[in-house]
């Protein structure tokens, strides 16, 4: 029953979150806000609502914060591994050929953040503490309020030349929808991704119980999975009609919203400083997460003009490998 519970959470976090997109496209083209900005920003923190709605859940109901963390760390890790299998199904072309510099300004602040998340965990009994939050929480605000803004005004030509191509489609690519339609429809999916996000980690602390995998393993494989499933839908989509930065931007942004979503929990968990009750493995993940995103640095710096292996470039095979050897890891200490 455990395991049907949440396949049917999952299924509607899946469902949900891609209509979620479809809909928050319709919104920006209706409005004008450009669907650059969209794929950069709102995009990222759309398909990321899950992973806020499950750390809420976590910290202010169920008391498992590690399931919190392991699902925000856990998501980093998913995101970037996402990059790599998007590249293998964009056929033999690099996906990374022809993507927007812009994008490695995305993954240097990502870099930046999970590094501050990393280094809290590491210094837990060290870190200042104001009631029960720690200081890193306004760091990362202050960090991700900055990336966000440095993105948009980056961004700033290629949004105003997005919204105008928008101008020009809006009504050919969504002839049927209202404004009225699409917000409604975009209220109704966000409000059942919260109802299923809401009781994922309920039962994500049974099964840990269940299976004595544990909090940590169970947050950062099994939870972190199904919340990270919007992101693959919607890159996919992405890929699929050409739009290689919209999928970039979303698994990039998305990891930068994630690290909020850890400061967010921070505030929530009213029993002292979240770092400091959790376990250390989440560093781990963190620490991988930032090898990977080290990898699509050089990558889009550098990127290269075919594939090593029919569809498979160095980096997809790399992001792929530093996956496999996240599961390991958190494998291994589930089972000390």
């Amino acid at each position: 029953m455990l395991i049907l519970e949440f396949i049917l959470c999952s299924a509607v976090v899946v469902l949900c979150g891609t209509k979620l997109s479809k809909y928050g496209d319709v919104v920006a083209e209706k409005t004008g806000l450009g669907r650059a900005w969209v794929g950069l920003i709102m995009l990222a923190s759309i398909t990321s609502l899950p992973e806020l709605i499950t750390g809420v859940s976590s910290v202010a109901f169920v008391g498992a914060p590690n399931i919190a963390i392991g699902d925000i760390m856990g998501s980093c890790v998913y995101n970037l591994a996402i990059i790599g299998f998007i590249d293998i199904l964009n056929g033999r072309r690099p996906l990374f050929l022809g993507a927007d510099r812009g994008h490695l300004l995305s993954a240097g602040f990502g870099i930046i953040l999970i590094g501050v998340a990393v280094f809290s965990i590491l210094s837990a009994y060290i870190v200042p503490v104001f009631g029960h939050v720690g200081l890193y929480v306004p760091v990362i605000a202050i960090i991700y309020i900055f990336g966000v803004r440095a993105v948009y005004y980056y961004e700033k030509t290629e949004l105003a030349r997005f919204v105008k191509e928008g101008e020009r489609e809006r009504e050919l690519r969504y002839p049927g929808l209202t404004l009225k339609k699409a917000l409604y429809m975009y209220a109704l999916n966000a409000f059942l991704i919260v109802v299923a996000a809401t009781f994922l980690p309920f039962i994500a602390d049974d099964i840990a119980s269940a299976t004595g995998l544990g909090h940590t393993f169970v947050g950062s494989i099994l939870v972190a999975t199904t919340t990270s499933l919007p992101e693959l839908v919607v890159s996919i989509a992405a890929v699929r009609i050409g739009a290689q930065d919209l999928a970039i931007a979303n698994m990039l942004g998305s990891n930068m919203f994630n690290i909020l979503v850890l400061a967010v929990d921070d505030i929530l968990y009213t029993e002292g400083a979240i770092v400091a009750r959790i376990s250390q493995t989440h560093a781990v993940t963190g620490v991988i997460a930032i090898i990977m995103t080290g990898v699509v640095v050089a990558a889009l710096t550098y990127p290269p003009k075919k594939k090593v292996v029919g569809v498979v470039c160095w980096y997809s095979a790399l992001l792929l490998l530093l996956w496999f050897v996240s599961f390991l890891s958190l494998l291994a200490a589930s089972g000390q």
